[in-house]
């Protein structure tokens, strides 16, 4: 399906309509500054449009107006169904703008159509998800002597605090938007500086859904700056980070001396497990898509696939050839299978991990090399022979690189698979239930995908073990990450 001559309408109006600004207090405004930062299609290194860079000042301006929002009674008495008519409203309106939103995220961060409209209608599921829980936010009544009533209330933080990655932001955005809000905060999000479009169109479908100003404010800029504020800011209750792991373990440092309440979601080196019993069809396009959906740019990406010994050459030899097949170009080209690598810092760093890799002595079978001319564009690139402990196999490269592993049986890839610090997510292919079963049980991970990966749903807690996180995005496990309880005792 392409995007019609309408939606291309829209997007054009959208991007030549000047800068983009900052929404605080319910109006769109300038950085104090004025200064503004480019944001660039990674498919033709060309300028899309600019965005006011906002900073400290702005920071402080956003908390303020969300402290007021929390505090209005427009936003603080309203009914737990008024809450939940506002997260449908802001869903319809996400749905309404499908095609417009995911030419957006396509062109701003590379990644093929296909994927953008995975990600926009896990933006508009995260909405519909988190607008069933206003109404079921329980305290509870607890055992007394009989001469007094004792119960527990479940409330608000407060003001929140959102840092959104440039893989993926309208989803990573909704994930934090939507709880919040659920359960009564307000909140100010900081998108990536690479990746600002879509979180700032959000902006404009909340404000159209009549949500009271100040509730949702968006600060755009720089990590450094803009970000770090949010973080240090002494009226924020809680941070929700979504990025690497070196970055989300200064935050937590950061955060000590205000004692926020903090959710970090970072870094991940899958292991993606091949038995010799699995699909094998099944096994290997996911080996594929496991390391090339959004050009390897995922904290999920299964960037280490281990393969039995006794099937290693035959299903390595596979995965080689149908990598060197990979047709990768425009995400806006539905013939591509492959887009960009989204930023020009991370498509020269990815780069430096090919020398690493056949210094440490794995074989490159395939890839490893860009493509001539303009745009951030990387080969699918498939090293082989590869020993867990090389650090292709340890640090997260974030590209379409993955390493191939071969294991002699259960307990060996049990032990290599968690043997490193990350521990976000794990695939395990196998038509055996009681193998599937021991394998994801013993898997030091926050997701186990068993013959499939990456299905994700607002159901399900995400988040990692180890490096790869601290606390849980999605599923019941919010109404924690956005509440805190009050224990009330009255003596008669």
């Amino acid at each position: 399906m392409k995007t019609n001559q309408k939606v291309n309408e829209i997007v054009d109006h959208f991007l030549n309509s000047g800068p983009k600004k900052l929404l605080i207090d319910g109006q769109w405004i300038p950085s104090l500054s004025g200064k503004t930062y480019e944001t660039i299609n990674p498919s033709t290194e060309e300028v899309i449009c600019t965005v006011y860079e906002g900073g400290k000042d702005e920071v402080d301006l956003a908390v303020a107006a969300a402290q007021r929002a929390f505090e209005r009674e427009n936003w603080s008495t309203i009914s737990a169904h008024k809450r939940e008519l506002y997260l449908h409203k802001i869903a319809d309106l996400i749905e309404q703008n499908f095609e417009e939103l995911a030419l957006l995220e396509t062109l701003d961060n590379g990644m093929s159509l296909s994927t953008s409209r995975w990600l926009v209608q896990g933006a508009i599921d995260a909405f519909r998800y988190y607008a069933g829980w206003p109404t079921k936010i329980y305290g509870k009544t607890n055992p007394t002597d009989g001469n007094s009533f004792s119960y527990t209330l479940r409330e608000p933080l407060g003001v929140c605090g959102a840092i959104v990655p440039w893989n993926g932001p309208i989803q990573s955005v909704a994930w934090k938007i939507a709880p919040a809000i659920a359960f009564g905060n307000t909140i100010v999000v900081k998108p990536s500086s690479f990746t600002s479009l879509t979180c700032i169109r959000l902006g404009e479908l909340i404000v159209e859904s009549g949500l009271p100003d100040g509730v949702v404010n968006i600060v755009t800029g720089q990590g450094s700056v803009a970000g770090a504020a949010l973080v240090e800011h002494p009226g924020i209750a809680k941070i929700a980070f979504t990025g690497s792991t070196p970055v989300g373990k200064g935050i937590l440092k950061s955060t000590a001396d205000t004692m926020k309440k903090v959710t970090l979601e970072l870094g991940g080196k899958s292991a993606n497990i091949i038995f010799p019993d699995a699909d094998m069809e099944k096994a290997i396009a996911g080996a594929l898509t496991g390391f090339t959906a959004g050009a390897g740019q995922g904290c999920v990406a299964g960037s280490r696939v281990f393969i039995h010994e006794s099937i290693y050459e035959e299903v390595s030899a596979k995965i080689v050839e149908i990598a060197s097949k990979v047709v990768f170009g425009p995400g806006t080209d539905p013939t591509n299978e492959m887009g960009p690598i989204t930023t020009q810092g991370q498509f020269e760093k990815i780069q430096t991990y090919f020398k690493i890799g056949v210094e440490e002595g794995a074989t490159l079978a395939t890839g490893g090399e860009r493509l001539s001319g303009k745009g951030y564009f990387l080969k699918p690139t498939v090293f082989t022979n590869v020993k867990n402990g090389m650090r292709l196999a340890q640090e997260e490269i974030f590209g379409p690189v993955v390493a191939l592993i071969p294991f002699k049986d259960e307990n060996d890839v049990i032990f290599q698979a968690n043997d490193t610090e990350f521990g976000l997510a794990a695939m395990v292919w196998t038509k055996d239930i009681k193998r599937a079963h021991k394998v994801a049980s013993a898997m030091k991970a926050g997701t186990v995908w068993i013959n499939t990966l990456f299905e994700l749903d607002p159901i399900m807690p995400f988040g990692g073990y180890k490096q790869s996180g601290l606390g849980r995005e999605l599923g019941e496990e919010s109404v924690d990450a956005y509440t805190q309880i009050k224990s009330v005792v009255v003596r008669f």
